[in-house]
């Protein structure tokens, strides 16, 4: 069996490449590395081009970037929730994409390929924010040529010794493809145990937007905090009245303008609630026992049709300024300068 597929490797290896790259963008969870490292090694013993297999990688993988690019264009950020959702890690997904689009902008792509789950949500979220197709193209190349560099150079220097272990491989037969699948089968174990662990913490009463609408008709408003990043708000403007707006790492920066006997919602646009459940967790531990997540997020909030309003910037805190009272006043912003 082991034989076989390496004869396949050997006789359609840049279709096999091409697929794997292709469906892999697309996001299938296929391994993608360890067949550009093989397909390395079979070049470097001159079964195919060097040349071709470079084209073939960074063609398949600009396409499967180029058709997510489109759909994050014409569908906005609904796509990245719904890519979140079927993520392994989707308490993270949406909250690191966009700490990183942030902090570097299109320059993200260049390292997108080598962040695990990072490579695929970057190409919607370029299109959502509308960023130029060329400049997209023209940085996610440069990405993609180094990934590949990196994957097919490791084939190229290290043929000698990935011989001698498909050599080995091959005497294992049905063994080795065991052994592979259970090594694969423990990766993913042990990334649905870092979900429910997380799941399992972040496990905490919710708020549903009736009741926060209640709570505002009565006179009885909470403090809301809106923990979307900076991208996310500029592709979703509508907010909640009256939220302020904070970057999650810069959580404690809230805490001045805080009550312990007042109640706190937190929203989000994230799978789960994660990233609104993370900071109501991290409050609670300091003793803001009455923050709660908002179940939902702001788009239950629209859904419900409550009133909604655009974050601006009335009153912006400076972390390093000596200011310690500012007013909470609605469209505030809270951020790290």
């Amino acid at each position: 069996m082991m034989h076989t597929l390496i004869q396949w490797a050997i006789e359609y290896g840049l279709l096999i490449v091409f697929l794997n790259v292709l469906l892999m963008q697309l996001g299938l969870p296929l391994p993608t590395v360890p067949t550009l490292i093989v397909s390395g090694t079979l070049a470097a013993d001159g079964h195919f081009s060097i040349a071709a297999l470079f084209f073939v990688t960074i063609l398949a993988s600009l396409i499967g970037d180029v058709v997510w690019y489109g759909i994050g264009r014409f569908y906005g950020l609904r796509v990245m929730r719904l890519l979140c959702r079927l993520s392994l890690s989707p308490d993270s997904c949406v909250r690191q994409t966009e700490m990183r689009f942030d902090r570097w902008g299109l320059a993200t792509l260049v390292i997108a390929k080598f962040v695990p789950g990072l490579s695929l949500i970057v190409a919607p979220m370029s299109g959502a924010l509308r960023l130029s197709l060329p400049a997209f193209v023209m940085f996610d190349v440069v990405g993609i040529g180094l990934w590949a560099s990196a994957a097919i150079g490791a084939g190229l220097l290290f043929h000698p010794d990935i011989e001698l272990l498909s050599a080995h491989l091959v005497e294992m037969g049905n063994t080795a493809i065991l052994v592979l699948v259970t090594l694969l089968a423990a990766y993913l174990l042990l990334k649905w145990l870092k979900r429910r662990r997380f799941n399992s913490a972040m496990r905490m009463a919710r708020i549903d937007v009736s009741e926060l609408q209640t709570l505002i008709k009565d006179g009885k408003p909470p403090v809301i905090v809106d923990v979307r990043g900076p991208s996310v708000r500029l592709i979703e403007a509508q907010t909640i009245p009256g939220a302020l707006a904070v970057a999650i790492e810069d959580w404690q920066h809230l805490i001045p303008h805080l009550s312990t006997d007042r109640e706190i919602v937190v929203y989000c646009s994230c799978p789960n609630e994660a990233s609104a459940a993370v900071l109501a967790k991290r409050l609670v531990d300091k003793g803001y026992h009455r923050a709660r997540p908002l179940l939902g997020g702001i788009d239950a909030w629209i859904e419900a049709g409550h009133p909604t309003g655009v974050m601006g910037a009335e009153s912006v805190i400076d972390p390093d300024s000596n200011s310690k009272s500012v007013a909470i006043t609605p469209a505030i912003i809270i951020r790290a300068e």
